[in-house]
């Protein structure tokens, strides 16, 4: 049964002290009961639930009038069932390119993912649904995508790897693999290091190498760190359905998380 768009009364009034930059969220999922649980487990982690809807429509129409900070989406919504959600997102991305984006989908969509990833990596995430079930992992994603940096689940970044073929990746060391797969899920250097129970400084020698193997070099330091990923991930920022990301706006907003500044300084040391 449809669930009808539930808001707080009145326009979103964004001098309220008590609204943190960033935290004010739309959630679109057809779901009943992991729509509850998403409204209250954000709601207690400090978040402003803007309005809820269960259908891509209502999810236009909400993100229209609340202009949140962030959208969590369901990828398959009614009346199909198929891409509406991830539809939905592709056009938030599009007409409202600074409002974050978190997809979740019960399975791995590559396509859908990749499509995503073609438009804009700035504030944007792909989940599985079972990582809500890990509520720190999930606040901890939802929170990187809201302040502008990539969430992108472990499983989706495999299933595109799948559709690689060789490539100048081949080249890479194992470990040079560990590192770029940890950087296409939006890890800073900190949490690639402590991940993989490195020094801060071997990530850094390694996401050089990975610089250099992949012919990213220095005059990239803007957006070279997104570069690499996006190769890894067999996504092409100039043949993508959205706005090219290695030019312009976009790619300079991509660089901008705080991890990849931190990144790209702590490398041209």
């Amino acid at each position: 049964m449809p669930v009808s768009i539930a808001m707080r009364a009145g326009p979103p009034d964004r001098s309220v002290e008590a609204v943190a930059a960033g935290r004010r969220v739309v959630i679109a999922e057809d779901s009943v009961l992991l729509l509850a649980g998403l409204t209250k487990l954000l709601e207690s982690a400090g978040f402003e639930v803007a309005a809820t809807t269960a259908d891509a429509t209502g999810l236009l129409a909400a993100v229209e009038r609340e202009q949140p900070d962030v959208v969590i989406a369901d990828v398959r919504m009614p009346p199909t069932h198929t891409d509406e959600g991830i539809r939905a997102a592709l056009v938030i991305r599009s007409q409202w390119p600074d409002i974050a984006v978190l997809v979740l989908s019960q399975y791995v969509e590559e396509r859908y993912a990749a499509d995503l990833l073609s438009a804009n990596t700035h504030g944007i995430g792909y989940l599985l649904k079972d990582r809500v079930a890990d509520v720190a992992e999930f606040l901890d994603a939802l929170r990187r995508v809201a302040a502008g940096g990539t969430a992108l689940d472990p499983e989706v970044v495999a299933q595109l790897l799948v559709r690689r073929g060789g490539d100048p990746l081949d080249h890479l060391t194992e470990r040079e693999r560990d590192v770029l797969a940890l950087m296409a899920e939006g890890r800073s250097n900190a949490e690639i290091a402590a991940t993989l129970v490195i020094t801060d400084s071997a990530v850094s020698k390694h996401i050089n190498s990975i610089f250099a193997k992949l012919g990213l070099y220095p005059h990239d330091a803007g957006h070279r760190r997104v570069l690499a990923v996006l190769r890894y991930l067999g996504v092409d920022p100039a043949l993508g359905r959205g706005a090219p990301l290695a030019t312009g706006a976009a790619a300079a907003r991509a660089a901008c998380s705080t991890a990849m500044k931190e990144s790209e300084r702590s490398l041209a040391s």
